[in-house]
């Protein structure tokens, strides 16, 4: 009996998923910088701004009864776009720093997934179809989104890749975990949580590539434009791409 698979409120991890998934990252730095640099909002309004809607949209998804794409991506963009403000307000405004926010954050991460494991003895996504597994998700979701935006600029500014280094430097290791998941007995449950965190550094490091200024290593393309355009793809990708709810890798086993 396939139990987990048919009450589970996420999509099948397949490439489509991935693919996606990084076309959020990228659009949530895009966008989070629209709001908080292009428009001036300013960090902390950008903050609450964009937490409120991933509250609201948590809870919508909380709600649903079954695996719903539109929904489930439109949150994923939304913790993106949080996880870019909240970052950006701690390392810059609040002064922690790149190196000082990505420590605090993968503390944070690992505690979350930690908590998630101490309650219901695992932390895979093949759970994720009650109200508290659900909230434990999408907490290690968030974080993860604001983790990569820390790391991201860290990499690409602190030390010295700039945004197109920091991006192979991601992608290199996306590949690893890959070959990994290819050609080695590692575990399929820590695998997607490191490539869904290293999926965040990666778009955000794109994204800055895109939108910062020419001198700083990017190539100055309009915010709100890009986020546009991501924007579009992200959905075209949703209706061409096979999206049905499914299990993560390693719980296939479990529920066949």
């Amino acid at each position: 009996m396939k139990t987990d698979a048919m009450l589970s409120k996420v999509p099948a991890v397949t490439l489509g998923f991935w693919v996606i998934k990084i076309l959020a990252t990228t659009l949530g730095e895009t966008g989070g910088d629209t709001v908080t640099m292009t428009m001036n909002l300013g960090y902390l309004v950008g903050t609450v701004i964009f937490c409120a809607i991933l509250v609201l949209l948590v809870i919508f998804q909380i709600a649903a009864k079954k695996f719903q794409p539109y929904l489930y991506w439109a949150t994923i963009v939304a913790s993106t776009t949080a996880g870019t403000a909240m970052a950006d307000f701690a390392d810059r405004s609040l002064g922690i720093g790149y190196s000082g926010g990505s420590s605090v954050l993968a503390l944070s991460v690992v505690a979350v997934l930690g908590l998630w494991y101490w309650s219901e003895g695992t932390v895979s996504v093949a759970t994720v179809s009650t109200p508290r597994v659900e909230a434990f998700y999408w907490a290690t979701i968030t974080l993860s989104q604001t983790l990569g935006t820390a790391l991201g600029d860290w990499t690409a500014d602190t030390s010295g890749f700039g945004y197109g280094g920091g991006a192979l430097v991601f992608a290199a290791a996306l590949a690893i975990l890959a070959a990994a998941y290819f050609w080695t007995n590692a575990s399929r449950v820590g695998l997607f949580w490191a490539a869904f965190i290293l999926t965040r550094p990666l778009g955000a490091t794109v994204g800055d590539f895109l939108d910062k200024p020419i001198r700083h290593g990017g190539l100055a393309l309009s915010r709100p434009m890009a986020s546009a355009v991501i924007a579009v793809s992200i959905i075209a990708f949703i209706l061409l791409l096979p999206q049905r709810a499914g299990v993560h890798p390693g719980a296939r086993a479990k529920a066949d």
